[in-house]
């Protein structure tokens, strides 16, 4: 099994399956391998310096496909998720590249399935499969390999953030502007003990507002 190469990104490129496909020479070998979109938008295919890509080797009976990422934890997430019935390694990506490490596990671990279901591909019995099988396994994972998301006595109830959601959905704000909001309060540590709906929307009106 290859844990990880290390090695110089020659071409970025989308397959006739518009899937993004990294060209990473290693000692004089170019690897194919896919990679989520957030990833590639990091490479840069002009950088002569030497990259880190975590792997996850695919054997199928007529070919191997070599899947990369940009952290251990992150390769690690994606084989849970194609561990759920159902989810392949085209909607895991879909997953990873739609939420991202932080958000995706904590959307799992709170069974928050209104964001999972964010994703192209994933609707509601798909996300309320995933956050079933995985929030566990998630929980444990999470502490065992110390993944960049709050801990599980810290993190907002799945009603909060759904309430907060959809109040700031009727005063007008886009779906990007409320993740952007999200993101900043799950971050605050005072916050996140906050049991109160009512201060998480003023606060997140207060973050919004001063954005713009």
């Amino acid at each position: 099994m290859i844990n990880y190469l290390k090695g110089k990104t020659i071409e970025i490129l989308k397959n006739t399956n518009n899937r993004i496909i990294l060209i990473l020479e290693v000692n004089q070998i170019g690897y194919e391998i896919q990679i989520p979109s957030r990833l590639a938008r990091k490479l840069s295919a002009d950088n002569s310096e030497l990259i880190q890509i975590f792997t996850h080797l695919q054997i199928q009976e007529d070919r191997q496909i070599l899947y990369g990422f940009s952290s251990a934890a992150e390769r690690d997430l994606f084989r849970q998720l194609i561990s759920v019935s159902g989810i392949g390694t085209q909607l895991a990506i879909a997953l990873i590249d739609t939420l991202g490490l932080e958000e995706l596990v904590q959307a799992i671990v709170t069974g928050n399935t209104k964001t999972l279901a964010k994703t192209p591909g994933v609707g509601a019995k798909t996300a309320e499969r995933i956050a079933l099988e995985l929030k566990t396994k998630l929980a444990q994972w999470r502490q065992v390999v110390g993944a960049t998301v709050s801990s599980a006595s810290a993190i907002p109830r799945a009603e909060i953030l759904e309430d907060v959601e959809m109040t700031l959905l009727a005063l007008g704000y886009t779906n990007e502007e409320i993740n952007q909001a999200l993101s900043a309060l799950s971050k605050d540590n005072q916050m996140l003990k906050n049991p109160h709906v009512e201060e998480w929307i003023r606060s997140a009106i207060a973050i919004l507002s001063t954005d713009k």
